[in-house]
């Protein structure tokens, strides 16, 4: 899934048509909120960015992907009509995956997408990632599997899983899991934890089974 964020509707219709057309499978957002929410439920292979956006400018956007480490490795690719040699290097700087000034012809965008999936994608995929029985994760294309079938999970969710698949065989607490997920700062309780885990077995079907809940102390992955 690539997603796009551009105000103007035009564009943003055009560039979302051409993609799903070539088999590249793409949603469009005309404002960043409504992104951040896409984010929130489900990751995308590729982010495509306008810079001139209402309420923050693309560039901030790139800067909050790249500091999030969930998604620092996303690849992002910047289209916009600012296109001097500063906006440039700044968009690098932040680091933007490759630069595209409008007006710009739809069968060089769609190359250049393919271009960065595939120097920043397949690579990845294959040397890195977790295997435990009939669940494969990838945790930097944020991938998971299930016998070969892709699952989609939310964005803490998925934080969880790796957690676990990086502490395997450790018993991790309800508060250790909050604190690791959520943030010290996050207001909640360990009841949050229970809800997400019981989703996260649903969701990967039999490979649920290999969460094991330690009565009285947490949960585990052996």
């Amino acid at each position: 899934m690539i997603y796009f964020v551009e105000d103007d509707n035009n564009i943003r219709e055009l560039v979302v048509y051409t993609l799903n057309s070539t088999g590249l499978e793409a949603k469009g957002f005309s404002a960043p909120d409504k992104f951040w929410e896409a984010m929130e439920n489900t990751l995308p292979s590729l982010v495509l960015l306008d810079i001139m956006l209402p309420q923050e400018d693309g560039l901030s956007i790139l800067k909050k992907i790249r500091a999030d480490k969930a998604t620092k490795k996303l690849p992002v690719i910047i289209l916009t009509a600012k296109a001097d040699e500063y906006d440039k290097v700044k968009g690098f700087d932040l680091g933007a995956d490759d630069y595209v000034p409008k007006p710009f012809g739809m069968m060089e965008l769609v190359a250049r997408i393919k271009a960065v999936l595939r120097r920043t994608g397949e690579d990845t995929e294959k040397t890195s990632e977790h295997t435990i029985g009939c669940l494969t994760v990838y945790p930097e294309k944020h991938k998971v599997k299930v016998d070969g079938e892709k699952v989609q999970l939310t964005l803490k969710e998925f934080e969880m899983l790796c957690l676990l698949l990086e502490n395997r065989g450790i018993v991790l607490s309800r508060d250790q899991i909050l604190n690791r997920v959520w943030g010290y700062s996050f207001d909640g309780e360990s009841r949050t934890v229970d809800v997400h885990i019981r989703t996260l077995r649903q969701k990967l079907g039999k490979a649920g089974e290999l969460v094991t809940t330690v009565r009285g102390i947490g949960y585990t992955i052996e």
